[in-house]
């Protein structure tokens, strides 16, 4: 099929250009769309207890404050009958309710809660959007805090980062393959590549937006690994065709080849992506589920115009894709004996060089055993942003008000003797605060809100959550929510499903690695490459992000991981590790399968494609990289988890744990019994070698 559509894409190479640079263009264009629709909501679990609190409190109360809560410094009568005059002016079509000042305890200052129309994320930041100029009064200062203006810096930021990451990550990027492939000509297709994957992903999101809420981090995912992975696919494919032309074949037949070869290769490994970011679809909450359709979406589209666009180009290029070479072209024969002889070196003691790696991997890993969970809060902006610097006055000049807390629902009717009794049991609750009403019974429905002794987030709080749930409420049913019941709650789905997770990930890589490679060692041995890569990469995250340890130098604030992005990058870097682990396993399946011995197989691999797995390698690490400026500690998070996980698996673990590991298991990792043998041999996808490809000897 592969040989077939290489040909093809040879003989239609106008055609297929044609059609894939209008598609993608056309569909970059109306995907720009998909700004306006971007959403800052979705870390919930839908069906949670605390949703289904928020949920009945809502149909009961109509919606609560809180959406845009303004801080001004003073108290005096006059001057908040002012500040009340003024607020009435406030847009009614986008403002349901202002309440009067509320002074503070101490301070000289007072809080004013206005409540939005909409409970949609998108809608609330367009209706802030309609009175913001109007919440300062003359001669006070104020500060503006609240979900919605959190919401809103983060979109902005979250914008304002990926177009500067993009801005730098490119021209780098360039100058790269520039050096790596030797020639201009080369250099480009890869980036042109990156650049209509990333215009298509923009479509897709923005027919998504049209029937889910996308949240705004799934763009900044579409385009980190769009023009990752279309880099990398496309470093894979240039480089195999001019292999082809080197070894003397014409353009229709070295077009024809790359398609059959690393063309299926690219297509093994998006599909091993896909199938990894797919399992975020197994998780309730609509966030993972964005960032499950734009990271798929990217992924899938870089595949697609790699095999459609490059090949086309290709056969247009011919061997004018060495056009504008640079003097360091004829550089392929020395770094291919550099690798052998690494190989080699390797190989001689095995055991010596993966037990030391294997214990530095697990050391790494081991604060990852002590990981706490939060949630997205101000906490995730710079420090000295507004809407921060506004949500830390709150908390510690208001914290009654805050949105911190339980908020408990009790439905039924209940008598109000039975609810004052069940306040006084929830107020002695260990680490729960005074315990009071919240509004006015409506509807059979009471509201109790009770405030927290300790950080919302800790170990205390989320006991005490549990104390409370457990407490024989009155009425039909009590429902207890607020943000420590929410975050809880979350990661109780998340752990539900986790396992899921694992299994469909485990299960998709031993299968297709069985398939393209026709052992059952292999694939368990990747499995635990790629575990040991993750678990080393989280550890350091978690000693870096949570624990504080040279987080000032990255101008982060120590903090739980927020849960959805660790999630995220474990599909991620699980499914990156694999696919390098394809990589140079392929070319040994090549050798061992035209005869060579395990050490010369996997000698042979190393020496194809530790160069390229290495660029691979440093090329996504520009890209994503990047994001480890962001002002967005959720993005700077992923940036340098990406950093890490790279640089370890790229190096340590592919170039030289792999090979050691491979050399002790010796003819036993080609193993396969003999009726999924037969299977595997009649399904086979794995990457065709030249025909006149030779073993190379142990130097």
């Amino acid at each position: 099929m592969f040989a077939k559509w290489g040909s093809l894409a040879y003989r239609r190479r106008w055609v297929v250009l044609i059609a894939t640079v209008a598609l993608a263009v056309v569909g970059g264009i109306w995907g720009l769309g998909v700004f306006d629709r971007l959403s800052q909501g979705g870390y919930e679990a839908p069906t949670s207890e605390a949703a289904r609190a928020n949920e009945v409190a809502q149909d009961a109360f109509g919606r609560q404050g809180g959406d845009v809560l303004v801080v001004y410094n003073t108290s005096e009568p006059t001057e908040l009958q002012k500040i009340t005059d003024q607020l009435a002016g406030l847009p009614t079509d986008a403002v349901l309710k202002v309440t009067p000042p509320i002074p503070a305890a101490e301070g000289g200052k007072s809080l004013v809660v206005i409540t939005l129309r909409s409970g949609d994320s998108n809608t609330q930041i367009k209706q802030y959007e309609q009175f913001i100029d109007q919440l300062p009064v003359d001669g006070l200062e104020s500060q503006v805090g609240g979900l919605v203006p959190t919401q809103k810096a983060i979109s902005d930021m979250s914008a304002s980062d990926l177009t500067k990451a993009e801005a730098v990550s490119l021209p780098i990027v360039l100058i790269l393959l520039i050096v790596i492939f030797g020639g201009l000509v080369a250099a480009s297709l890869p980036v042109i590549v990156g650049g209509l994957a990333i215009m298509g992903s923009l479509g897709v999101l923005h027919a998504v937006s049209l029937v889910a809420d996308v949240n705004s981090f799934a763009v900044n995912v579409a385009s980190l690994l769009g023009l990752g992975m279309a880099i990398d696919y496309g470093l894979f494919m240039v480089g195999r065709f001019r292999e082809e032309l080197a070894a003397g074949r014409n353009t229709p037949d070295a077009v024809r080849r790359t398609v059959m070869s690393a063309g299926r290769t690219v297509v093994f490994s998006a599909t091993m992506l896909v199938i990894a970011l797919a399992g975020l679809l197994l998780f309730p909450q609509g966030f993972l589920k964005s960032l499950s359709y734009g990271g798929m979406s990217a992924v899938a589209i870089a595949a697609v115009v790699s095999l459609t666009l490059l090949p086309a180009l290709l056969a247009i290029l011919g061997h004018r894709v060495d056009k504008l070479a640079m003097p360091w072209r004829k550089k392929k024969a020395l770094s291919e004996d550099g690798w052998r002889r690494l190989a080699c070196r390797v190989m001689k003691r095995p055991v010596l060089i993966a037990l030391p790696i294997v214990l530095l991997l697990l050391a790494l890993g081991s604060p990852f055993l002590g990981v706490k969970f939060g949630e997205v809060t101000e906490k995730v902006l710079p420090e000295g942003n507004p809407a921060r610097v506004a949500a830390e006055t709150i908390n510690s000049d208001f914290a009654a008000l805050s949105n911190s807390g339980l908020k408990i629902v009790v439905t039924g009717n209940p008598s109000q003797a039975d609810v004052q009794e069940f306040i006084g049991e929830v107020s002695a609750v260990p680490g729960v605060g005074d315990a009071q009403l919240g509004a006015e019974p409506a509807n059979g429905v009471w509201l109790i809100n009770a405030g927290l002794d300790q950080d919302p987030l800790s170990d205390e709080s989320k006991q005490a959550l549990r104390d409370v749930r457990a407490l024989a409420g009155p009425g039909d049913d009590v429902l207890v929510g607020g943000s420590t019941a929410m975050v809880s709650d979350s990661l109780d789905a998340i752990g539900e499903m986790l396992p899921w997770m694992i299994l469909l990930l485990v299960g998709a890589t031993f299968v297709l690695m069985f398939l393209a490679f026709g052992s059952v060692l292999l694939p368990i041995k990747a499995v635990v490459m790629s575990a040991l890569s993750l678990s080393a990469t989280f550890g350091v995250l978690v000693w870096v992000f949570q624990d504080g340890h040279g987080a000032s130098l990255l101008g982060v604030t120590p903090a739980p991981l927020e849960s959805g992005i660790v999630v995220l990058m474990a599909a991620v870097v699980f499914g990156l590790s694999t696919d390098y682990e394809v990589f140079l396993l392929s070319r040994m399946v090549e050798a061992r399968g035209r005869g060579a011995s395990t050490e010369e197989a996997v000698s042979a691999g190393l020496a194809k494609t530790g160069r390229v797995i290495t660029a691979a390698a440093l090329l996504l690490i520009v890209v994503t990289g990047a994001f480890a400026f962001s002002q967005i500690t959720m993005m700077r998070f992923v940036g340098v988890g990406m950093i890490l996980a790279l640089a370890l698996d790229a190096t340590v673990v592919r170039m030289l744990l792999v090979p050691a590991v491979m050399r002790m298991l010796g003819d036993a990792a080609w193993w396969a019994p003999g009726p999924l043998r037969r299977i595997q041999e009649r399904i086979a996808i794995h990457e065709e070698a030249p025909d006149d490809e030779k073993v190379p000897q142990h130097a």
